[in-house]
């Protein structure tokens, strides 16, 4: 005869009794704080919250939601899964949404419209209380879907002007201007830039704030170092197998993402290019593979706790009613590693090359 245990036993016998004895409350209270009713005292509600972990309660959501009107699902729609910032970045998301009571719905478009109105309908299906559109850029026609059906949304740089909508832009001036600088600072005159997709709103804010930059240091922009990397591996490579071919080169390049970073330091490396010796490179986003690579990647962060909080605590915002504040920023600075150097020949090579008598 097949034995039970018993902790299967106690388990049985966890119910909202138990976690109202346990947090000594009403088990009206126990209802009201797992349904996130706004109502409830906030000590009372950490009472709660602290006895249904110690006693490993846990609530039926889907009876839940029949007697609330609530999910308790926040949805998160990202760009493409395969790009190490967005692993990042729903790591954050969701430990963010389940300190705040949450789960999480994760969809990924991978740059295409069609999929974007697949993701859409998912989050619709499943009564997401809110969703933030981490996409980095926007299909009016298929989000209007959400927030005409009074779904509040989040989303990243721009978005409509609507009471149910918050918007997260991104300081990239700031951090490129710093780019820029550094390499300005160090020598260099003649800088590349590889771009994103040309339709991403965020890759034509990298690209305007790289120009604008170049001009405050009085550096001129060569448009034929102003190449397209498509935010990818692949991307990248070929944006750099196109400024090798050109005929004056440029001694470094900035990168309107890490990946198309990483895609540049192989192409250099199979070319026999140096660097940072023969060749500056800069990313942006500072995911965690750039300070692993070889040699690690100076580069603009763009922090993913910073983005994934302010977007959770927007949504929760909203979802509780509270519209005063429209907008949030997140910052961006450069980190600087070893893929950033002295232009080949400068000034900084004199003790050098005075030391083998030159």
């Amino acid at each position: 005869m097949p034995r039970t245990s018993k902790r299967s036993n106690s388990d049985a016998l966890v119910d909202m009794h138990t976690v109202a004895r346990q947090a000594n409350v009403s088990i009206a209270t126990v209802s009201r704080t797992i349904n996130r009713n706004p109502t409830v005292n906030p000590k009372m509600a950490k009472r709660v919250w602290s006895a249904i972990h110690d006693l490993g309660y846990m609530p039926n959501s889907q009876a839940r939601a029949l007697v609330s009107g609530r999910s308790g699902i926040l949805g998160l729609i990202v760009s493409d899964i395969t790009n190490p910032f967005f692993p990042e970045l729903i790591q954050g998301f969701e430990d963010v949404a389940v300190e705040n009571g949450y789960e999480i719905l994760v969809s990924s478009t991978n740059y295409s419209p069609t999929r974007m109105e697949s993701c859409i309908r998912r989050m619709l299906q499943r009564k997401a209380e809110g969703v933030a559109i981490m996409t980095f850029g926007i299909e009016q026609p298929i989000l209007k879907k959400l927030y005409d059906r009074n779904v509040p949304v989040v989303f990243v740089d721009v978005g409509p002007n609507v009471s149910n909508v918050k918007i997260v832009k991104v300081d990239y001036h700031a951090g490129i201007r710093q780019g820029v600088q550094h390499l300005a600072a160090l020598g260099h005159r003649n800088i590349g830039f590889v771009s994103g997709p040309s339709d991403l709103r965020s890759a034509q804010m990298r690209v305007s704030a790289f120009k604008q930059s170049l001009a405050e240091c009085g550096i001129k922009l060569y448009e034929d170092w102003l190449v397209c990397g498509e935010h990818t591996l692949q991307g990248g490579a070929q944006a750099m197998e196109q400024i090798l071919a050109t005929d004056h080169r440029p001694t470094a390049v900035m990168c309107s993402n890490d990946v198309s970073a990483i895609g540049v330091l192989h192409k250099a490396y199979r070319a026999g290019v140096r660097v940072p010796q023969d060749l500056s490179v800069v990313g942006f986003d500072d995911i965690l593979a750039a300070r692993m690579m070889i040699p690690p990647l100076t580069s603009i962060e763009m922090s993913r706790v910073e983005l994934a909080r302010t977007a959770v605590m927007a949504l929760h915002a909203l979802v509780e009613g509270h519209t005063d504040k429209c907008e949030y920023t997140i910052s961006t600075k450069l980190v600087v590693r070893e893929s950033t150097s002295y232009p080949s020949g400068t000034m900084s090579d004199l003790p050098l090359l005075q030391k083998k008598g030159v």
